[in-house]
């Protein structure tokens, strides 16, 4: 596999006629702690993302791709919608799109996606994101079709797969394999946080101390 500081190689093509897998995961080589990354059948890098804090009660990632380049800055705010813009700024001329999470519990998250253009004010979502935390399984949708879908990597005689890393299956047609990353990025963080936010109110509920971490937002509507 090759480090992600030591190679560029261009981004997958979006019009592609097959299936293209992406291979996810917080500890590839050359990642600092934390961070997303996205390589492809050879373990060449395709993207990352970047964590940058705002405020306690906010955060930016930006993704990257291979060669460092910003492709979207991927905003969440203290309501715990996300909005997402074109490069590495968050400047309103180039919001592209807007993230809201319609359930979270320790089983099952899901977002709307609304892009922004000529008919923002649509009330109707362009993208589904339904996401099952600890299969690391999570879909993407566009109507009722499939855009893009994550699973766990099984082996031979394995019963329990490692949760580490997981494989993105995107499927062909005309979206953005950069816009595919940025809603994996966002569903990933919601999944970890929503189910803290569930552990949290079924503590407080029983009277157990809350498992907040000091300076963790609040992500329940």
């Amino acid at each position: 596999m090759t480090d992600f500081m030591e190679t560029s190689v261009p981004a997958p093509c979006t019009n592609s006629q097959i299936p293209v897998d992406l291979f996810v995961s917080k500890k590839h080589p050359g990642l600092p702690r934390g961070e997303l990354g996205f390589v492809d059948s050879n373990g060449n890098p395709v993207y990352k993302v970047t964590r940058q804090s705002l405020t306690p009660s906010s955060n930016k990632r930006v993704l990257l791709d291979a060669a460092g380049n910003p492709l979207f800055a991927l905003c969440r705010n203290d309501k715990g919608c996300w909005q997402g813009y074109k490069g590495g700024d968050a400047g309103e001329k180039d919001l592209v799109f807007r993230v809201k999470r319609t359930k979270s519990k320790l089983t099952r998250t899901e977002l709307e996606v609304f892009l922004v253009g000529e008919n923002s004010a649509d009330s109707t979502c362009d993208f589904k994101v339904k996401g099952f935390p600890y299969q690391r399984s999570c879909t993407i949708y566009i109507g009722n079709d499939i855009v893009a879908q994550t699973s766990l990597m099984y082996k031979l005689h394995q019963l329990f797969p490692k949760r580490g890393q997981f494989r993105l299956t995107i499927f062909p047609g005309s979206v953005d394999h950069a816009l595919v990353a940025a809603l994996i990025s966002i569903e990933e963080n919601e999944s970890e946080n929503g189910s803290e936010d569930e552990i949290e109110r079924e503590n407080e509920s029983t009277g157990m101390c809350s498992s907040t971490k000091p300076g963790q937002q609040d992500m329940s509507k």
